[in-house]
């Protein structure tokens, strides 16, 4: 998707994609979500999240994206999980191509609410293979076949595509990765749902650079993480201060806490609690009467 200087910033509405192992109440990110049923993951920037605001406003992403030339790169999320995630990997670029794809999933977790003894699972313990995980799906041990990290809010963790990965309950994650759903679902703990065994096995790496992310300190904001495909960025804005906010490629900035003004030229949005307001190439100047956190998520030019 090219951006150009003369889209104003514009927000968008979450979709919200039922799962077996979500939640109903997702405050304080969200009120309402619009249904009933559990709610595993707000999509922020999904192709068919809504336009909120401006010209656009009723246009879905994907829309909005296809007339300026392309896709939105970047698919960000919170996900609530009440219950583990399915034992899963996502295929590379190459891998996913060659399933008939368009393009794999790489992506990252930064933990915004962690309940003591929360995890996540990265990668495999050492000495597993293929072959040991196909026989533990089998007969019901695959958890323990994998290396499972304690999380607190505030870590940065990595996954890069080829990681057999699962997600615990008891956090709130929000998750920057491409735009792709290719999910290779290997183990369901028993759950009645499909299972993609065969495509799974094909793309596990039994070595990754999946791990938690330090931060680093730079010009004034916090870099969670730098890679490919996506660059997250945490900033604090003081109450009755403003901050410059540039954006080098397609990017988007999405509310943690407080509320904010993001202003370009003549025009301005409010960057809310849970919500993402996309902005085009340049800068942005950011504003707050009561103080305000958020994060920049960016698609790295290639």
């Amino acid at each position: 998707m090219m951006m150009t200087t003369s889209i104003a910033p514009f927000r968008l509405k979450p979709w919200f994609s039922e799962r077996v192992w979500g939640k109903r109440d997702l405050r304080p990110w969200y009120v309402d979500t619009g249904t009933t049923e559990l709610v595993g993951e707000a999509w922020l920037t999904g192709p068919q999240c809504v336009v909120e605001t401006g010209p656009f406003a009723g246009r879905t992403l994907a829309s909005l994206a296809a007339e300026l030339g392309g896709e939105f790169p970047l698919l960000v999320k919170l996900l609530f999980p009440a219950e583990k995630l399915s034992v899963q990997v996502h295929p590379d670029d190459i891998q996913a191509k060659a399933m008939g794809e368009t393009r794999g999933k790489t992506e990252c977790w930064y933990v915004l609410e962690a309940e003591p003894g929360a995890a996540v699972a990265l990668g495999l313990k050492r000495d597993v293979d293929v072959s040991a995980v196909k026989a533990a799906v089998a007969d019901g041990t695959m958890e323990s076949l994998m290396e499972w990290v304690p999380v607190s809010v505030g870590d940065m963790l990595f996954v890069d595509a080829g990681t057999v990965h699962a997600i615990g309950p008891g956090v709130v994650l929000l998750e920057t990765q491409q735009t792709s759903d290719v999910t290779y679902r290997l183990y369901d703990y028993g759950r009645p749902r499909e299972l993609h065994l065969d495509k799974g096995l094909q793309v596990i790496r039994t070595k990754t650079a999946a791990g938690k992310v330090a931060p680093v300190s730079i010009n004034g904001f916090t870099r969670l993480i730098e890679q490919q495909y996506f660059v997250v960025d945490r900033f604090e804005v003081e109450a009755g201060k403003q901050l410059s906010v540039a954006i080098d490629g397609a990017g988007c900035l999405v509310g943690l806490a407080g509320r904010a003004v993001v202003q370009s030229g003549e025009d301005e949005v409010e960057l809310k609690m849970a919500q993402a307001v996309v902005v085009p190439v340049g800068e942005v100047t950011i504003q707050s009467a009561s103080g305000a956190s958020f994060v920049r998520c960016l698609a790295p030019t290639q």
